[in-house]
């Protein structure tokens, strides 16, 4: 951290100038409000201001205040004075800290962030995992695979996430197995999503398995990545889910097997056309209309009238589609 000791000596600039006796007040609600001013100048010789403070205020307020404001900034030192509030004893801090870390946007911002990724403390991994996600850092992947065995569930989570965002194909084969066999339902949910990066047929077996998890919410992901697969061969097992118990299940698999344009699923999206939740009954309209086949017609022009404005609109534009 630089030594602040001569820093107001150093600045010429008159609005930090002008701040400097509230920026040093005793009263951490005045310093916390002089941070936010500072912040709004946008000036880069504020930054080391904010970073001293986020590092060595004694008010946990004031810290956490710093570590949000500094999430604009994706100079190297920034992002690393937010790396190491990520083990400040106040959760507040650390998670005003994981916050702004996410909203980085560089490469460059990444490459500070990695070693973090290994981190004795699960909280620090979890959150350079979930920072990573959406830099696309292909070095990232490494450290990713490795922490699919992590033993926090979280931080398991939060690596699927990176491989995901990075199309990994490397790592096809341990999110399958982590979609049918890892404890967490939130883990096996997104290792279920994040297969959809593959075009193949490898993953069916273990999208198939993951339509009859016991967590809805992992079939409800396992019937929209089978759509986005793109596989015929998925078509069977998502007309069988639109018997789920779960409605938010059979939404999916509707609109993957419109996705598909699944022939098969013609006469069960007919028969959905009849469901009392008009979200169903819409989504129905709408596969059949990707499926362009004539013999629907019938079917959707009972819902013309339909009481949902919504399904009505669907009815139209499935109509508009069939020969």
């Amino acid at each position: 951290m630089t030594d602040l000791t001569s820093y107001f000596e150093d600045i010429d600039h008159p609005e930090i100038l002008a701040l400097r006796s509230r920026l040093e007040n005793p009263d951490a609600g005045v310093r916390r409000i002089a941070l936010i001013e500072l912040a709004d100048l946008e000036e880069p010789e504020g930054l080391d201001w904010l970073a001293n403070r986020l590092a060595s205020d004694p008010a946990t307020d004031v810290r956490a205040q710093a570590a949000a404001l500094l999430e604009a900034w994706e100079e190297p030192e920034v992002v690393q004075a937010l790396c190491e509030a990520l083990t400040d004893a106040e959760p507040a801090v650390r998670d005003a800290a994981a916050q702004s870390l996410s909203v980085l946007k560089t490469v460059e911002a990444g490459r500070v962030i990695l070693p973090w990724a290994g981190h004795a403390d699960v909280s620090v991994r979890t959150a350079a995992f979930r920072a990573l996600r959406e830099l696309r850092l292909e070095d990232a992947a490494p450290a990713a695979l490795h922490a699919l065995a992590d033993e926090d569930a979280g931080v398991r989570r939060e690596a699927v996430g990176v491989l995901g965002w990075l199309k990994n194909t490397d790592a096809l084969a341990a999110l399958a197995t982590l979609a049918s066999q890892d404890p967490d339902s939130e883990v096996r949910r997104a290792a279920t999503g994040a297969l959809g990066l593959a075009s193949n047929a490898d993953v069916l077996p273990a999208l198939r398995k993951a339509l009859q998890d016991d967590a809805w919410q992992v079939r409800e992901e396992a019937a929209t990545t089978l759509g986005k697969v793109g596989q015929q061969d998925a078509g069977p097992a998502l007309i069988d889910a639109l018997a789920d118990e779960y409605w938010q299940v059979r939404l999916r698999a509707t609109r993957s097997l419109g996705r598909l344009r699944h022939v098969e699923a013609l006469w069960p999206l007919v028969e959905v056309l009849t469901h009392g939740i008009s979200n169903l009954r819409k989504e129905a309209a709408l596969a059949l209309g990707e499926l362009r086949d004539g013999r629907a017609r019938p079917a959707l022009l009972q819902l013309e009238h339909d009481g949902d404005p919504e399904v009505r609109k669907a009815v139209r534009i499935a109509l508009a589609q069939l020969p």
